[in-house]
C-alpha cells in the first residue's frame, strides 16, 4: 500500500485467527496435494503390478513383504493385491475429500478477510 492511502483496516484477535487458521489451511492443503501424488503412484503401482500378474504363467511368486521377498501361491498374491488395491484407492478417496474440504473453508476464510482488509492483504499464491 502507498503511503497516504491511510484505508488500512485494525487487525482483530479474531482477524489474526482467520489469518492463521488460513495459513494452516494453506500449509494442509500442500501437504495434501502432495500426499495425493503419492497415492496416485501407488495406485499405479499396483495396477502394473496386477497387471504383470496375469502376464505371468508361474503357480508361485515371490512377494514383497516388508524388506522380504516371499514365495506365495498366486492365489494369495491375487487376493493380498486386489485388497491392497481396494485399500489405496480409498484412502486416495479420503484424501481427496479432504482437500475439498479445506479448499471449501480457505475460500471463506478468502471472502472473510478480503470482504475486511480489501488490497491490504495478500492471499493468493504467486
Amino acid at each position: 500500500m502507498q503511503q497516504g492511502e491511510g484505508s488500512e483496516a485494525q487487525v482483530t484477535w479474531e482477524d489474526q485467527q482467520n489469518i492463521n487458521k488460513f495459513g494452516r489451511l494453506n500449509n494442509r492443503f500442500h501437504e495434501l496435494e502432495d500426499e495425493i501424488k503419492v497415492a496416485k503412484e501407488t495406485n499405479e503401482n499396483f495396477e502394473d503390478a496386477s497387471n504383470e500378474l496375469i502376464l505371468s504363467d508361474e503357480d508361485v511368486v515371490r512377494f514383497q513383504i516388508g524388506e522380504v521377498f516371499a514365495h506365495v501361491p498366486r492365489e494369495d498374491v491375487e487376493c493380498r493385491l486386489e485388497k491392497m488395491k481396494e485399500d489405496a484407492s480409498k484412502a486416495l478417496e479420503r484424501l481427496e475429500e479432504e482437500k475439498k474440504s479445506v479448499l471449501a473453508q480457505m475460500a471463506v476464510l478468502k471472502k472473510i478477510l478480503y470482504g475486511k482488509f480489501k488490497d491490504s492483504i495478500n492471499l493468493e499464491e504467486d
